[in-house]
């Protein structure tokens, strides 16, 4: 006679008395038996969660282009063949089953963050910025980028090779209306942003998302991140990380920056959730885990560019950055709309550094107007920097709204907007002119507006140029006393070690199919998910287990709160020293900016003669001119440009085959110019209207009409743009006479009403 033995998860299952999820929970033994059977069954599954973790770290590394897309794509552009080659390449995503795309709307390049992990991230799942531009019907490309960097290769040369990948999408395109939109993510939003100043004529609109371009900027208390680099002295750590590298920079070093941000969720939260849900919450997490350990690296020059004229030396917004042929790169440049999304809930890229620039920049609105720019914002109130690309509900709000009205964002005038979007509901007029569930309005902001949410001061300034200052003299020590006793110890041999034996690594390696200690793991968690008893959440011990959980958070945010109060009271008191500002060549006096970019004489000179240009034109054109003329001065009142007006706009230019074909840039610089005369002299220039329109009372007629109709797009016109309507409407049917609110309603008296597609 034999006798069957039995594995320890099947002995601990037999402890248990019965269905787990029935117990009674007014019996505090069997509830507790229940909860410790549970509570040992989710243990055992968490651990194998880990090790199939592990193992996807170690299959993920090993694949030649490792990367986290959910799309199938076809490699267009490989970096390495350039004459300057560089890790990166331009992909085609195919479109999946059931997406039509329309050859003639512009094509979406989204282009991903090299930060320390791998690319995919714009394309993670299907509601995310890829499956949002596909689902709109554009062509969408993805740049991603391969683990290690080419031998040699800079910032500059990944700037060359983007351009070759936007001049390829654009040739292939000739028949889209309007250049591509570029979709830069964290740190590519500021490489994308620095690539349009020096070519503009390659890009459509432009969205950076979670990008920081101003990174001293920041609010007391909180974004304690930009403190760091100041606390280790400079960049100096950056070249010896790189030298313990032989010249490369490891990326898990930044991915364990961000972790560090928040303990809490780093340390606790995170494996507690997975723990706690470990039945429905495996997939997802393994998924993000895919990408958040597919760490990558950078070349020594491209990383301490990105510390010395980036992170520390904020040189970006004040123009001080420049090419290998000393070209200096003015974000001024850019002339393409600019749409900046970040998020409040972002403790890496706060608002303030993803807006800051502005105010570096222009010292008002006139002045952005001045320079042809439209620049777009929208701050979230809540999501955290990897959920602005990464979270479901933001790709089917913002992200699909920006994707949908991206030709109405190419052509809003010159200046500061926020977008703004409403909920539709019963209440909504002509909801059938808004994409999806919200309504996008672009409302007028001012300078103002960018400060109410918080910054620096001049004192901020002068403490953060004192680091700038102090880093430069450190890095200089370090290169010349220390850095060649480090590369003459560092060998390629101890540099792989370090490599492996870093933290972010060891986690993933020692928690796998690779460490043999772990070969019972994954049988005992097959015989738990065939006796699965999930214990019932009315169990005590299921209310004490959240009530702990609460506490270890609570316990790690204080950690957090005293530590990054620590660090900003360090570096306040230090970096703000009078004696120290004076050491290294700061004026502790003076209250002048530290670091707004020059003005040029030659751009107002330009600007001067470009006025007296548009005064003397106040009375040439024809009634394309009156009429787009006339739909700004009624709009302007409302101080901002609704979806649904330019939706209408649209579906007048697809009926009517004399305008179809005229182009959007074209439109797009009639537009513009109208708008710069109503912004010069606004009477004189709503006077000249009526020398534009031609004698024909009917064309006249009709054209009203389309301007009616875009201007009701929104809703019936109330107060100033009433008037205003009514003072157009008299100026095309020549009723000097008729009464202010005539024509709001309907057809002008005596007139038929008017054919909409005809006109």
């Amino acid at each position: 006679m034999t006798t069957d033995r039995t594995s320890p998860a099947q002995d601990l299952l037999a402890l248990a008395p019965g269905p787990l999820g029935s117990l009674p929970a007014g019996n505090a033994a069997v509830s507790a038996a229940a909860y410790l059977v549970d509570a040992a069954q989710r243990s055992v599954l968490f651990w194998d969660v880990m090790r199939q973790r592990g193992n996807g770290y170690r299959e993920h590394m090993a694949m030649a282009a490792p990367h986290v897309l959910s799309y199938q794509a076809e490699l267009i552009v490989d970096g390495r063949t350039l004459d300057r080659p560089v890790n990166y390449g331009l992909a085609r995503i195919v479109p999946p089953a059931g997406v039509t795309i329309d050859p003639r709307k512009r094509p979406f390049v989204i282009v991903d963050p090299r930060a320390g992990h791998g690319p995919g991230i714009g394309g993670f799942k299907a509601d995310s910025e890829i499956g949002v531009a596909l689902a709109a019907g554009h062509t969408c490309y993805f740049v991603g980028f391969l683990p290690d960097p080419m031998p040699g290769q800079t910032i500059e040369d990944i700037a060359r090779a983007e351009a070759v990948f936007l001049t390829t999408v654009i040739e292939r395109h000739p028949d889209a209306d309007g250049k591509p939109c570029v979709v830069g993510n964290c740190q590519a939003g500021w490489a994308v942003m620095m690539l349009a100043a020096v070519a503009p004529d390659l890009f459509g609109p432009i969205i950076v998302a979670g990008s920081p371009l101003s990174y001293w900027t920041g609010q007391s208390g909180l974004n304690p991140m930009r403190y760091t680099g100041g606390l280790f002295g400079g960049s100096w750590a950056t070249a010896f990380t790189s030298d313990l590298g032989c010249g490369t920079f490891d990326g898990a070093w930044l991915v364990e920056n961000f972790e560090n941000l928040n303990p809490a969720n780093t340390y606790w939260k995170k494996p507690y959730n997975l723990y706690a849900k470990v039945d429905s919450e495996a997939d997802k997490y393994l998924g993000f885990e895919r990408w958040w350990g597919g760490h990558v690296n950078l070349n020594a020059e491209e990383m301490q560019f990105i510390v010395d004229e980036l992170f520390v030396g904020n040189k970006l917004a004040a123009g001080e950055v420049r090419s290998s042929t000393g070209i200096a790169i003015d974000l001024r440049n850019i002339r393409s709309p600019i749409v900046v999304f970040c998020s409040k809930g972002d403790n890496i890229t706060p608002p303030q550094q993803a807006l800051g620039w502005i105010l570096d920049l222009y010292d008002d609105v006139n002045e952005i107007r001045s320079f042809g720019q439209t620049i777009v914002y929208s701050v979230h109130e809540s999501v955290g920097h990897l959920g602005i690309f990464v979270s479901g509900g933001v790709a089917r709000k913002q992200h699909d709204e920006f994707a949908s009205n991206i030709d109405l964002i190419d052509v809003l005038p010159p200046g500061l907007y926020e977008a703004v979007f409403t909920a539709k509901d019963g209440d909504t007029e002509n909801p059938d002119l808004a994409h999806g569930r919200w309504v996008m309005r672009c409302e007028a902001r001012t300078l103002d507006d960018i400060r109410a949410l918080g910054g620096n001061t001049i004192e901020d300034d002068r403490r953060f140029a004192t680091v700038a200052r102090m880093s430069e003299v450190n890095l200089a020590l370090y290169r010349n006393f220390v850095q060649p006793w480090v590369r003459a110890m560092v060998t390629p041999q101890t540099s792989e070690m370090l490599y492996r034996m870093h933290p972010a690594r060891l986690q993933y390696e020692l928690v796998s199919d690779a460490n043999p200690l772990l070969k019972p793991l994954a049988a005992a968690a097959d015989v738990v998910r065939q006796h699965r008893k999930p214990v019932d959440e009315s169990n005590p011990f299921v209310a004490a287990q959240e009530t702990m959980s609460k506490q270890i958070v609570a316990s790690l945010d204080s950690y957090r709160d005293v530590r990054d109060g620590m660090t900003e009271a360090i570096f306040k008191a230090f970096f703000g020293s009078p004696a120290v500002q004076a050491f290294y060549g700061i004026d502790p006096q003076s209250n002048k900016p530290l670091h707004r970019a020059g003005k040029s004489a030659l751009h107002g000179e330009l600007v001067a003669r470009r006025i007296a240009e548009l005064k003397a034109h106040f009375s040439s054109g024809g009634l394309r001119e009156a009429a787009v003329r006339a739909m700004i001065y009624i709009g302007l009142p409302r101080g901002g440009v609704d979806e649904r007006g330019f939706e209408m706009i649209r579906r007048i230019r697809a009926a009517n085959a004399n305008i179809r074909n005229v182009p959007l840039a074209q439109f797009k610089a009639l537009l513009r110019e109208q708008f710069f005369m109503l912004l010069i002299d606004e009477e004189a220039a709503v006077a000249a209207i009526p020398a534009l329109l031609p004698d024909d009372m009917t064309v006249r007629a009709e054209a009203m009409a389309v301007i009616r109709d875009v201007i009701t797009a929104a809703g019936a016109p109330t107060g100033e743009v009433a008037l205003r309507l009514a003072r157009i409407g008299r100026m095309f049917t020549g009723e000097t006479g008729a009464p202010a609110l005539a024509i709001v309603g309907g057809a002008p008296a005596g007139l038929p009403a008017p054919d909409r597609e005809a006109s």
